[in-house]
């Protein structure tokens, strides 16, 4: 359980490195990391490798740049410690993960397109605020999808849905899986999870990991998912 507890978090950063390296925006040490793209909202993620004390936060937010930076806690202590630092909780989110055996039964109303030009790298990253209030810049996918796969998912030829397939030692994380609203209570986020893993399975992964919303959670503890940990994000302003 800790192995893939562990690789679920070491997917997750894997894909903050990957978005922030082409821009040179990552800094780590033994202690803490973070990736953050100046005049960018996403990756902009600060995180911990071990419990958190007032020495390694006031080195940690020493360091990084001005802005708002989003902190995920998933250790064992020091939480009082970023509040105490001015950490504001924006969401709380659940580590899952599913060992891949079999594919997965989808309906086929939806076409997917990966994303491999600047064209499909716009209409991406045009809707994918629209699910989750947030944006991920063209930029961003421009610089990355030769090292991660994006996905899109269209309903009669207008995009509809998003996700993002990471891979790491054998384990398949799934990300940015979203709906735009009017899409909505159609069952298309199954679909697309269904799409994703079965890519994953075709890739020869042999687990997935994600991080559910409350939102999302009951989808994937439907297919199988099982939720091993919790994630509370903090923002801080620098």
């Amino acid at each position: 359980m800790n192995d893939i507890i562990k690789a679920n978090k070491d997917n997750l950063i894997s894909v903050w490195r990957t978005a922030g390296a082409p821009f040179n925006a990552c800094t780590e040490n033994q202690a803490f990391g973070w990736c953050g793209v100046p005049g960018m909202e996403w990756p902009n993620k600060l995180w911990f490798n071990s419990d958190i004390t007032e020495e390694i936060i006031t080195a940690a937010l020493g360091t990084i740049p001005s802005g708002r930076m989003v902190i995920p806690y998933w250790n064992t202590s020091g939480e009082e410690v970023i509040i105490a630092h001015g950490g504001v909780k924006a969401s709380e989110q659940s580590g899952m993960s599913l060992k891949l055996e079999q594919p997965f039964h989808r309906e086929n109303r939806l076409l997917f397109r990966k994303v491999t030009t600047p064209a499909d790298a716009a209409l991406w990253a045009g809707i994918y605020p629209q699910a989750f209030g947030y944006s991920i810049d063209q930029k961003i996918l421009e610089a990355t999808y030769s090292g991660m796969r994006y996905y899109l998912a269209l309903l009669d030829g207008q995009p509809v849905g998003t996700a993002i397939l990471h891979l790491l030692d054998g384990v398949a994380g799934i990300h940015g899986v979203g709906v735009i609203p009017e899409a909505r209570r159609k069952g298309f986020a199954n679909e697309i999870m269904a799409y994703v893993l079965n890519e994953a399975i075709a890739l020869n992964a042999v687990y997935a990991t994600l991080q559910a919303s409350r939102m999302g959670k009951g989808i994937y503890l439907e297919m199988g998912f099982e939720e091993q940990f919790i994630i509370r994000n903090y923002a801080v302003h620098k």
